[in-house]
């Protein structure tokens, strides 16, 4: 008897499940939070300079004097003072330029929609531009480091004891860093908060899977998405509430503290306890959620035990590493194309979320829109999937990077039409996003299948770090990085062609099993 056939006997999906994925959830809406708040934390008001002599403007600022003199990032570049006029006032969110001339006579930004930033507060405009961006980079390297970290550490010390370990860190540094008193020690704060999202993120999803029966486990992994896009709407009204970048982050990350709970409600993996010769304890708790899921055990616990204890022999015959990802032909070449894929997903996925400033819109409704979008784009999967995992990947890819080369071609005063096609691309991408977990897991053998999954993480991970500095590219052309991400996107639809098709097929074990057939190389089951 296998883990699988033990939970279908004690209920794959009953009440001690659903009760489980009540708490794995409920955090994700605060990691979405954290993930997304530098979107107006990190917001680029209009600014303008003032000059040796400043008069007040009060069409920007509410000062009383009309005879204004200030200076632009553009202006400085040039070394000319202009008086300024309407037409300065329409400067969209974000809109600079750099230089290498410093301002003397102080920043003064507009307070129309954020009352303050971390922009606003340390003035990271113009020769200061690029910390924002490389701020945001540090973060998702957090991420990175956290997936390495508390990945092995989870496997060690169990899944819930890192789940809560990275609650009680998330909510700490999370409120610290509203707190921070220069940009430096900010980010260093949000770096460690990066890594308590993975920590969360990583072994909650690890910790639901592991107590699920196979029948339902994608539906149950789509649950958790549900609950990440609902916190990726929420934060647009939290933030419009809260204009002020301190408060805001203190609002998301002070009811942290009501996770305390979790000390006495949030079980451990049963299969992790055996793998680590914790037999009575895991036995223990698979008594309890029979009982909670009406399906009590009977004396038949000594064969359950016995047959427990050899769940991972198998695979403990022979320990694999990641060269054996790439050590043979064809599992190379599927390997090397789908870490390609984990990279530019997660690369366009943050790429377009972080930035929604661009497009032209209101910056609380853009985000409202793209976290709608989150919706629809994890259901459609659920019946795409069913028919073709390759054809949808490639599919979704494809929506998603010509949606992003579209917008490049729509004239800036037409807002709300590069808003759609970025919402297109969005809807593409995080349906691709969604895939990718899946389709990974049928294609890499079961031998390596966790060597695959791990490293494919760590390539989204490095596309998390790139994401904000592509944004840099803006300096030499404000359609680069949508360029970017267009063409990324497009590469990723035509390599996904090469990998094999895995709907309805059942899954490779073995390397062997990858390299001696084509792509097809299991029989459709029907």
């Amino acid at each position: 008897m296998s883990f699988d056939e033990v939970l279908d006997r004690i209920g794959g999906f009953g009440r001690f499940q659903k009760t489980l994925y009540v708490w794995i959830c409920l955090p994700q809406i605060f990691l979405a939070f954290h993930m997304l708040v530098s979107v107006f934390t990190g917001a680029v008001p209009p600014h303008l300079c003032r000059s040796s002599q400043p008069v007040g403007d009060p069409r920007l600022l509410g000062l009383n004097n009309s005879n204004a003199s200030w200076e632009t990032c553009s202006s400085l570049q040039n070394v000319q003072l202009y008086q300024l006029n309407h037409s300065d006032l329409s400067l969209p969110i974000g809109e600079h330029s750099t230089t290498s001339k410093s301002c003397k006579g102080g920043w003064e930004f507009s307070k129309d929609v954020f009352l303050s930033t971390v922009v606003t507060e340390w003035d990271l405009v113009c020769e200061n531009a690029t910390l924002n961006n490389i701020g945001s980079s540090i973060y998702m390297f957090g991420l990175l480091v956290g997936a390495v970290l508390f990945g092995a550490l989870a496997d060690k010390y169990g899944r819930r004891t890192i789940i809560l370990i990275g609650l009680a860190a998330q909510v700490i540094f999370g409120v610290g860093a509203a707190f921070a008193p220069n940009f430096y020690i900010y980010v260093m704060l949000r770096f460690v908060v990066g890594m308590t999202v993975s920590a969360v993120i990583m072994n909650a999803f690890v910790l639901g899977t592991e107590w699920t029966g196979p029948k339902q486990r994608m539906l149950a992994g789509v649950i958790t998405d549900y609950f990440f896009g609902f916190g990726y709407i929420l934060l647009a009204g939290v933030a419009y509430l809260i204009p002020d970048w301190r408060k805001l982050q203190l609002a998301i990350s002070a009811p942290g503290f009501l996770f305390l709970f979790y000390i006495w409600v949030l079980p451990e993996s049963a299969r992790w306890l055996m793998a680590n010769q914790k037999n009575e304890e895991a036995l223990d708790l698979i008594r309890k959620a029979a009982l909670i899921n009406g399906k009590p055990l009977d004396d038949d616990d000594i064969e359950l035990f016995q047959c427990l204890k050899n769940v991972e022999k198998l695979e403990d015959q022979r320990k694999y590493t990641v060269i054996d990802l790439v050590r043979t032909p064809k599992m190379r070449k599927q390997s090397l194309i789908l870490f390609y894929l984990w990279f530019v997903n997660v690369l366009v996925y943050y790429g377009l979320s972080l930035n929604i400033s661009d497009f032209g819109m209101n910056i609380y409704l853009t985000q409202m829109i793209f976290g709608l979008v989150e919706m629809p784009a994890r259901t459609v999967t659920l019946f795409t999937l069913n028919r073709s995992r390759r054809i949808s990947q490639l599919a979704f890819l494809a929506t998603g990077g010509l949606a992003c080369l579209l917008t490049t071609f729509i004239p800036d005063d037409l807002s709300a039409v590069r808003t759609a096609l970025a919402m297109v691309g969005k809807f593409g991408i995080t349906a691709s996003l969604s895939i990718v977990y899946i389709y990974s897991a049928e294609v890499f053998p079961t031998v390596i299948r966790q060597n695959g999954i791990g490293m494919g993480s760590m390539c989204a991970r490095a596309g998390g770090v790139i994401a904000p500095v592509i944004y840099l590219l803006r300096n030499s052309s404000h359609h680069a990085p949508m360029v970017v991400f267009g063409l990324c996107t497009l590469i990723g639809a035509v390599l996904t062609m090469f990998l094999p098709e895995t709907a309805h097929k059942p899954l490779p074990d073995t390397i062997e099993d990858v390299e001696r057939t084509d792509d097809s190389y299991v029989i459709k089951v029907l």
